[in-house]
């Protein structure tokens, strides 16, 4: 089979995906069924998410918006929720925190393919507190804390070589005791203004529900058109 990497474009055929269908007829959702309060909803299909042993089910996409108002978009670990948001840790130097801090519009998004189920969020993203990212970074694998030490995310760098050099200069470094909290590392809490829950359904006539937050702290809710 020939390298495709080393053929050239006019060279390649590529793969038709049209055609790639599947009738969704998994489960649905009605009115009748849904909580005034849309974390409930969110706790029931997230079990159920862990419970279908999606992998990663806590895996969402985040996306962010820049200067130039170019979206960017990644996926980041969702750490643990309430009813005051979403909380996600990362680096304050990476490419979403200079993002965030800029504009703190952002949007979220679980996708669990095998449940034929969407959330999609929309909200404020706020930093969470020092007591929080330390309560969790205790928690870390110790790898992961010495490589929130290592990684000047989203910068470039010349070589892996770099990064392995910087981990083996952090274990010894921390050899003795537990590794501290970096200062530019910690979490950050999405505080949805909007929440949907998205049920496929046959014949793309999915469930749509979208919960928008009102000025009284109520949940209005309203069906979407598929």
């Amino acid at each position: 089979m020939a390298d495709l990497a080393l053929l050239p474009l006019k060279d390649l055929v590529f793969m038709d995906v049209s055609q790639i269908r599947e009738e969704y007829k998994k489960a649905s959702l009605s009115r009748k069924d849904l909580p005034e309060d849309p974390f409930v909803l969110f706790e029931k299909w997230m079990q159920q998410a862990f419970e279908s042993q999606i992998e990663q089910a806590n895996a969402m996409a985040l996306a962010t918006v820049n200067e130039e108002q170019q979206p960017s978009l990644r996926t980041v670990l969702l750490k643990y929720y309430d009813e005051r948001g979403f909380v996600f840790f990362t680096n304050y130097g990476s490419r979403k925190a200079v993002e965030i801090e800029q504009n703190p519009r952002v949007a979220l998004l679980f996708s669990w393919i095998p449940l034929q189920r969407q959330i999609r969020i929309r909200g404020l993203a706020e930093r969470a507190s020092k007591a929080e990212a330390l309560k969790y970074f205790a928690t870390r694998p110790r790898g992961s804390q010495l490589g929130a030490w290592v990684s000047p995310q989203s910068t470039v760098i010349s070589s892996r070589a770099l990064l392995t050099a910087k981990f083996e200069e952090m274990k010894r470094k921390f050899a003795q005791g537990q590794v501290p909290l970096p200062d530019h590392w910690g979490g950050y809490r999405v505080r949805p203004q909007a929440i949907e829950f998205w049920q496929g359904r046959e014949s793309r006539l999915h469930d749509r529900f979208l919960y928008e937050l009102q000025a009284d702290d109520r949940w209005e809710i309203s069906r979407l058109a598929p």
